[in-house]
């Protein structure tokens, strides 16, 4: 049966929470004993075991969804960041609605839209290839003290307004240099995976940062003068 529109933003939701997780294990930004492994959309995942963790991921996407729901969301970004806040990769999950859909109608099947099961597959390649990403990124040597953000981009300028009346609010203004915005020209995207829900279309994406990458260049200078003295 095909997904209705509730559903598909449920879903993209949900699955956005598993590869945070995913994303924070796998570039190792917290030790590896923080997280329990896990299996979902048939493939084996990583989950954080730190309850305040979880707190703030489930609390930002649930805030995300609100606004996914409401069709103004753009981007939702998790930024990696340096023990000095600078950002170093971004994951970009780039959210497109496709078809205006009534109020009334957000639990109806959309006709030609994907099936949940293929959904679910499609979420399954998109992890499996995240998994292989430290072939692509290289390591993260990040050190004890980073980070991460997690980062909401609306269309056209506008604001969150789904939780506007919680307190505190659940987003603040971000940094513009963790924003997809504030990116230098020499920053390297390299695109994941993509899916067409016939609903939604969804995208992940990685980004290197110049700064990162202007450090593993000095850094590859250095291993060739040390081979170049042995």
């Amino acid at each position: 049966m095909s997904l209705t529109y509730n559903q598909t933003v449920n879903a993209i939701a949900e699955f956005i929470e598993v590869v945070i997780h995913t994303i924070l294990y796998v570039r190792q930004v917290y030790p590896a004993e923080l997280f329990v492994r896990r299996k979902k959309y048939d493939t084996p995942v990583f989950q954080s075991r730190h309850p305040a963790l979880n707190e703030y991921i489930s609390g930002a996407v649930k805030a995300a969804k609100e606004e996914i729901a409401l069709g103004s969301v753009d981007k939702v970004v998790v930024v990696i960041k340096d023990k000095d806040q600078v950002a170093l990769e971004r994951f970009i999950f780039s959210i497109q609605n496709m078809i205006q859909v009534e109020a009334y109608d957000k639990n109806t099947s959309v006709e030609n839209a994907m099936s949940a099961v293929s959904l679910g597959q499609y979420f399954r390649s998109f992890l499996v290839k995240l998994n292989m990403m430290e072939s692509l990124l290289g390591q993260l040597d990040l050190g004890d003290d980073a980070s991460f953000a997690i980062v909401l981009e609306l269309k056209d300028s506008k604001v969150p307004t789904a939780s506007v009346a919680k307190e505190p609010p659940p987003w603040v203004p971000a940094n513009d240099q963790d924003t997809t915005a504030g990116v230098s020209e020499k920053a390297e995207l390299h695109m994941l995976r993509a899916v067409n829900t016939g609903i939604i279309n969804l995208s992940l994406a990685v980004q290197e940062s110049d700064v990162k990458l202007d450090r593993e260049k000095a850094k590859g200078g250095i291993k060739e003068q040390e081979n170049v003295k042995s």
